[in-house]
């Protein structure tokens, strides 16, 4: 005689599922409450970021504990994993770049030059002026180049040392700025005194920079021709004034004026 199968056996313990989600969910709903309420951002964004990571990767309770600040030893059997690119991993940044020294006072400097080249400003080889562009040191023709040329006199080299030993003290930008008087050249070198008064600003920063050691990212040229006279070109006297190379060592009033916002435009000549 053939036995009738067994009814199966009925489940009773199914709803353990649905009450397991349930649990799941309110614990998530009280960790982000906690969460919100807390002044300090920093962990109030790591427990968002270790509920998310806890609910993607199957690691919620270790991941929890460890930003609660409890249950550690657990964090150590089950470490949870962080992205090496995250910046928020790394709690020591990189140190900021130290900011550049502001300019120096020139009036120690003035003071130095005038100690130290007093035979050629009685002479007038040298003249010295504080402006509000700052410390300008006039070379006069006479005792730098020969007439109508633009190579520095090699006898002219102790003075421009003594120069460079005052000026390298201080990290003020420089100015060459060659001048001419009002009488025109045109030789078989130069034909404006344009090109004359370039050519010996350049002249200059070259020497400094090959033979005196100055820092080429401080110097900067510049040629007025006759149109900036420090004399009345009227008299050979005059004349001999205006004939010069301007050290101009700038003040701080003059690098605001000369700000890179006052430079034309991107596109504009």
């Amino acid at each position: 005689m053939r036995r009738s199968p067994a009814a199966p056996h009925e489940n009773h313990e199914r709803w353990l599922v649905s009450y397991a989600d349930f649990i799941t969910l309110l614990f998530a709903f009280f960790v982000v409450m906690f969460a919100s309420t807390q002044a300090d951002r920093t962990k109030a964004r790591a427990v968002s970021e270790s509920v998310k990571e806890a609910l993607e990767h199957g690691q919620f309770s270790a991941a929890i504990s460890t930003v609660l600040g409890r249950g550690r030893h657990e964090a150590k059997k089950a470490p949870i994993t962080a992205d090496p690119t995250d910046a928020r991993e790394n709690p020591n940044p990189p140190p900021a770049p130290p900011a550049p020294h502001p300019p120096a006072d020139l009036t120690k400097s003035m003071g130095s030059l005038q100690l130290g080249l007093d035979a050629e400003i009685k002479s007038g080889k040298v003249q010295l002026k504080m402006t509000a562009r700052g410390l300008i040191i006039s070379l006069r023709e006479a005792a730098f180049f020969a007439s109508g040329d633009d190579t520095v006199a090699p006898a002219s080299y102790p003075i421009l040392g003594k120069i460079c030993e005052v000026i390298a003290q201080v990290s003020n930008p420089l100015r060459l700025e060659g001048h001419t008087d009002s009488i025109p050249i045109h030789n078989s070198r130069f034909r404006s005194n344009w090109e004359l008064s370039a050519a010996r600003a350049i002249a200059t920063m070259e020497l400094l920079r090959t033979r005196f050691g100055m820092e080429p990212e401080r110097m900067a040229i510049a040629g007025y021709a006759e149109n900036a006279p420090s004399d009345t070109n009227d008299t050979d006297e005059g004349r001999s004034h205006n004939r010069r190379v301007d050290l101009v060592v700038l003040s701080a009033e003059a690098l605001r004026v000369e700000a890179p916002a006052d430079l034309p435009a991107k596109g504009k000549p």
